[in-house]
């Protein structure tokens, strides 16, 4: 039988070696093949690597462990690394998943890793919805946002958040487009999609987020780059691969 192999993708170096180190004493015949420190990263090489498992942390920048599960969750088994507490995933101790809550005891790592090795032979599961509902619980509680104080020139204007089309890393600004106007906030994309409804806001590239009701349809270049085209407005946004599973026919 060969060696089983497994990613970790953690945007964070210190919590990566820690997990590396564990993993080395606790199941020394786990091939570590890559480390990642973005989601995106994460499923290119779930996709080049095809690792038996994958060890995601849950909010990374950009593509979050919980869309890469729902993109991955059908090549390889998924492990959670989270700061979430427990109670989060109660609900989802079906087989399908497992997590770990940093700082990750060796304890509980020694049980994931039975868990792991008994579940390695059996089908996997289909993730997707299993990982929306996961989302939608672990946002629930957060303070959603319903106004964006934004500058347009030298004007400050408060948006309501129903009139925001799509969000746009800009430097070290984010736009903040609406049907008539396009303003500037101070505050980083990453942190702005914490506050949003998922169901309502899509992130379809690392610096672009979209309003999901605004979407006018999708286009398909001749290199199958995919750009999204916006019900009132002229531009063309970009998404890219690591988010083309959303545009998918049902």
């Amino acid at each position: 039988m060969s060696m089983p192999t497994a990613i970790i993708a953690d945007d964070e170096e210190l919590p990566r070696s820690e997990l590396r180190r564990l993993l080395a004493d606790t199941w020394p015949d786990l091939e570590l093949v890559a480390e990642c420190e973005h989601g995106a990263d994460a499923l290119e090489a779930i996709e080049r690597l095809r690792p038996d498992i994958a060890f995601l942390d849950i909010r990374m920048p950009g593509l979050s462990g919980l869309d890469v599960a729902k993109v991955a969750g059908r090549r390889c088994r998924v492990v959670f690394v989270s700061a979430y507490d427990q109670h989060a995933f109660e609900a989802f101790e079906t087989g399908a998943i497992d997590y770990l809550r940093k700082p990750v005891a060796r304890a509980r790592l020694e049980q994931a890793c039975e868990r792991l090795r008994e579940r390695l032979g059996q089908p996997l599961p289909d993730l997707a919805a299993l990982m929306t509902e996961l989302d939608r619980r672990l946002r629930g509680s957060a303070t959603r946002i319903r106004w964006i104080s934004a500058s347009i020139a030298d004007t400050i204007k408060i948006i309501p958040i129903d009139d925001v089309l799509y969000f746009q890393s800009d430097e070290k600004y984010t736009r903040v487009v609406t049907a008539h106007d396009a303003a500037l906030v101070r505050t980083p994309l990453r942190e702005l999609v914490e506050g949003l409804d998922p169901d309502q806001f899509w992130q379809v590239h690392r610096g672009v987020v979209v309003r999901a009701a605004a979407i006018d349809g999708i286009r398909r270049d001749e290199l199958g780059k995919i750009g999204i085209t916006l019900k009132g407005r002229p531009e063309v946004l970009k998404a890219s691969q690591a988010y083309a599973w959303r545009f998918r026919p049902m």
